[in-house]
């Protein structure tokens, strides 16, 4: 029975080829042999089925008649003699070696430079603010319960003023190579050893604070400085504040800005927008209102003749432009025209008279 490599690889027929590699990744990492839990065999059809869906040329072939010929021989893929068959020709496939070198790295080298080093779990949490406080910026206190380095050792783990000594299960060296025989050939793993936690060293008393690990979980206070202009899904990072691990590098702290909407003002760019109501007399001979800003109460000019939509501009009295406040956007105010419901007799006769003045 015909394979369905597109099943295989858990995509669509109209999957691009960044989704396929994407899926062939996942599922190798998932069922890698050497991995716990693998599965070689299905290992094998994952990886023939993306050596045929990656080529353009195959995958034309594969979609317009199920098969894929090699080279004219007409071979066929599914178990046919001179096939490609899982790995039997691997030496002739189109295969992306950036791709298996990148599980290699993971399974077998323990990452290779992107896990050059421990480092703790970043940690993200959520602060609401004021439309205010947003505006002009301001600086919070939080508290989190985290793994953070032990004060008293400073994450050395010993007690202060005694010393260290080489570790006795790595001899020094902080790791182990282990040598393993697979498919692909024969490979060195490297794990950290569990004594000394990398550090080919271990005290010789410990700290008391923290029993030797230099980290430990404790309630921390922590100072966030909310820069001015900060707009509401925003995220700050602060280096090094998250989760800290035995002797590697903490973590970062991610805080996600939520801004409560202000019931008068909101925001366009650098520019605060509201709404004015007019009346149509002031509309028609201008007048002056009371207007409130994030900087208090000001009087506004509405000139004589004023339009419905018109927008009248304060400037200086928007959004700070930078970090630290120095230039703001403007307030641009719309002016929305009241239109009276209903009219005195009185009136009707006044509006009638401009009327006739072509007004």
């Amino acid at each position: 029975m015909k394979k369905d490599y597109y099943e295989i690889l858990g995509v669509e027929k109209s999957a691009s080829k960044d989704a396929i590699k994407k899926a062939f990744r996942t599922l190798a990492h998932q069922y890698h042999p050497d991995k716990k839990g693998g599965d070689e065999k299905k290992f094998k059809e994952i990886n023939e089925a993306y050596q045929v869906l990656s080529n353009d040329k195959k995958r034309a072939e594969y979609d317009s008649y199920g098969r894929v010929f090699n080279d004219g021989g007409g071979a066929n893929p599914f178990g046919g003699a001179g096939g490609f068959s899982g790995f039997e020709g691997f030496q002739n496939a189109n295969f992306d070696f950036g791709d298996i070198n990148d599980i290699f790295n993971e399974f077998f080298t323990g990452g290779g430079q992107r896990r050059a080093g421990k480092r703790g779990s970043d940690i993200a949490i959520d602060v609401t603010l004021s439309f205010e406080d947003a505006v002009f910026g301001v600086e919070r206190n939080i508290i989190l319960t985290k793994t953070s380095p032990c004060a008293v050792c400073k994450g050395a783990g010993a007690e202060p003023g005694t010393a260290t000594k080489t570790c006795a299960s790595c001899n020094g060296q902080g790791k182990f190579h282990d040598t393993r025989r697979s498919f692909f050939g024969v490979f060195t793993s490297v794990r950290e050893c569990d004594t000394c936690s990398g550090s080919g060293v271990i005290p010789e008393k410990k700290c008391s604070s923290c029993h030797g690990h230099g980290v430990l979980k404790k309630e921390e206070e922590i100072t966030i400085n909310i820069p001015a202009g900060i707009q509401n899904g925003e995220m700050i990072r602060l280096t090094g504040r998250g989760e800290a691990v035995p002797r590697g590098t903490s973590g970062d702290l991610y805080i996600k800005v939520h801004v409560t909407p202000h019931t008068l003002f909101r925001r366009d760019g650098a520019n605060l927008v509201m709404d004015l109501n007019v009346k149509l007399t002031d509309a028609l001979l201008g007048a002056t209102y009371p207007i409130k800003t994030l900087d208090g109460e000001i009087k506004l000019t509405v000139p004589p003749g004023v339009t419905f939509g018109e927008v009248l501009r304060v400037r200086g009295k928007g959004i700070p432009r930078d970090e630290h406040g120095r230039q703001r956007g403007d307030l641009l105010i719309n002016i929305k025209v009241q239109m009276p419901k209903k009219v005195s007799g009185k009136a009707e006769k006044l509006i009638a008279d401009l009327k006739k003045e072509g007004l």
